[in-house]
């Protein structure tokens, strides 16, 4: 299957000196500025982190084109001695703040170290900005006081990877999705379950809310859904068991209901992190509830080919489409993002994501299209 054509597509970080891994993507669309992050690393491997990079990109409505600042490295989004992971922004519109959270691992501690010794040493930290990621803060380390007694029972854990979400609920809550290596049992391997860190007070404090249950989620994303005239939280989460993993909260992140599998969105062996989003259909679509958009690789066999899913009926995991594929080849991590509509009329969205030759994790590329490419027949 050909990959379909793009309106644009750059690479934003290439591997040299340091090589880049695990996208993260937001837009803000009252500056029309988009912020690329990935973790900067000495290689590829996972324990081989160091800090946290980032990219700022002006979003020209009128062209539909990018103009990406140099790359840099946020040198307060660190703790001593530890390395800095899965970056994870979210955008309060109320404050202006920009929150970018991550988790931070001393050493070249690993995760399996820490799934065989079931002693958790990830902290869970954040910095922020005030003027769309130029400047930063120094960094916050909220472990003891968002998951408290809870951090010993769990063998390991981490946020996202990718963006959170601002809910259109009263309160403008702020959803970090996260999952967590649960000690359920002493003589058993911990159980990744997936959750989410939530705020209601604009980012000042942060509180954990319940486990999906039912099905073992790890990496995840969340997604605000218009549904039958209510917003309910889509959850969609990596599996190693060959299916993603979904779920549903009516209490904005707080409860999910238990994990369904989602057939049609097939995992390669062991899994791979995906992106989802809502979005309002178009104008001319015979139901105004949101739509989804997920990205995945779409290779059952391996971590190749990113695929574009489209689900109309949200909340119905039988709904999801076939894959368009964005990019032919080996890929990996994505990251999504609505950027308002497009040249041809229909949604537009941008995705980064990891991708190369020889090998997956090569490059992080920009892409921006359009519904109407994708899925020409739905528009």
């Amino acid at each position: 299957m050909a990959a379909f054509p793009v309106l644009k597509q750059e690479t934003v970080f290439q591997n040299g000196t340091w090589s880049y891994r695990i996208p993260a993507l937001l837009y803000l669309p009252r500056f029309s500025i988009i912020l690329a992050f990935a973790e900067e690393r000495e290689d590829e491997v996972d324990e081989h982190a160091k800090l946290i990079a980032m990219r700022r990109g002006v979003y020209d409505p009128a062209t539909h084109r990018v103009q990406w600042n140099h790359m840099e490295t946020i040198v307060s989004a660190q703790l001593k001695d530890h390395r800095s992971m899965n970056p994870c922004p979210v955008y309060d519109e109320v404050s202006g703040k920009l929150i970018l959270f991550f988790i931070a691992i001393p050493g070249k501690i690993s995760e399996q170290h820490q799934l065989r010794t079931k002693i958790n040493l990830v902290r869970l930290c954040y910095v922020t900005s005030v003027d769309q990621g130029r400047t930063w803060s120094a960094v916050q380390d909220v472990t003891n006081s968002t998951i408290g007694s809870e951090y010993k029972n769990w063998a390991t854990f981490a946020v996202g990877p990718g963006h959170g979400l601002q809910l259109l609920n009263e309160a403008r809550s702020l959803v970090i999705p996260a999952y967590a290596y649960r000690i359920l049992d002493p003589k058993q391997h911990p159980t990744p379950q997936a959750f989410c860190f939530i705020s209601s007070d604009h980012g000042t404090t942060w509180e954990m809310g319940h486990f999906v249950g039912g099905q073992s989620a790890g990496e995840c994303q969340v997604a605000e859904v218009q549904t039958c005239g209510r917003k309910v939280l889509y959850c969609n989460a990596r599996s190693s068991s060959g299916a993603r993993v979904q779920a549903v909260s009516y209490n904005y992140g707080v409860d999910f209901e238990g994990g369904q599998r989602v057939e049609k969105l097939v995992e390669p062996p062991s899994g791979c992190h995906g992106s989802v989003i809502a979005f309002p259909p178009p104008p001319d679509a015979r139901c105004q509830d949101s739509w989804l958009l997920f990205t995945h690789p779409a290779d059952p066999k391996a971590r190749r080919d990113l695929g574009i899913y489209l689900n109309k009926s949200p909340l119905n995991p039988a709904q999801w489409t076939k894959p368009r594929i964005l990019c032919k080849g080996l890929c990996a991590y994505s990251d999504l993002q609505y950027m308002g509509v497009g040249p041809d009329g229909s949604p537009l969205f941008s995705c980064l994501f990891e991708r190369g030759c020889r090998k997956q994790y090569e490059e992080i590329v920009f892409v921006l299209f359009t519904l109407k490419q994708a899925f020409p027949s739905e528009c």
